[in-house]
């Protein structure tokens, strides 16, 4: 199982400790230091479609008009931060955050 997010993230160390808690195997993948493939990209966009883009985001409030107006797979390339965080990925399960419904399949709740 690999969770995708960055450490200082408030939902990602809540995921991290409730899967560890869990007993899952879990192998953290910083996004910041380790930043994703074009090819992860593309299939977590693939997956998620525009809900992989967070555009709450501190990084996302900091982009002019023009960077925003950028395909998704390439905003995430150039700014790995703007995705929204975590993505937990077992095998071909995968899920895009960390409420209720992610949390049910990975049996937490």
């Amino acid at each position: 199982m690999i969770l995708y997010g960055i450490p200082t993230c408030d939902t990602c160390r809540k995921a991290r400790k409730a899967l560890d808690a869990a007993g899952k195997d879990v192998e953290f993948r910083d996004i910041r230091k380790s930043p994703l493939s074009a090819d992860e990209i593309a299939q977590f966009y693939a997956e998620f479609g525009d809900k992989l883009l967070n555009k709450s985001s501190t990084t996302w409030r900091g982009l002019d008009d023009t960077a925003r107006e950028a395909a998704i797979p390439q905003l995430l390339a150039q700014h790995p931060t703007l995705m929204k965080r975590p993505i937990v990925v077992d095998g071909d399960k995968a899920t895009l955050g960390w409420a209720a419904p992610a949390q049910a399949i990975w049996s937490i709740v």
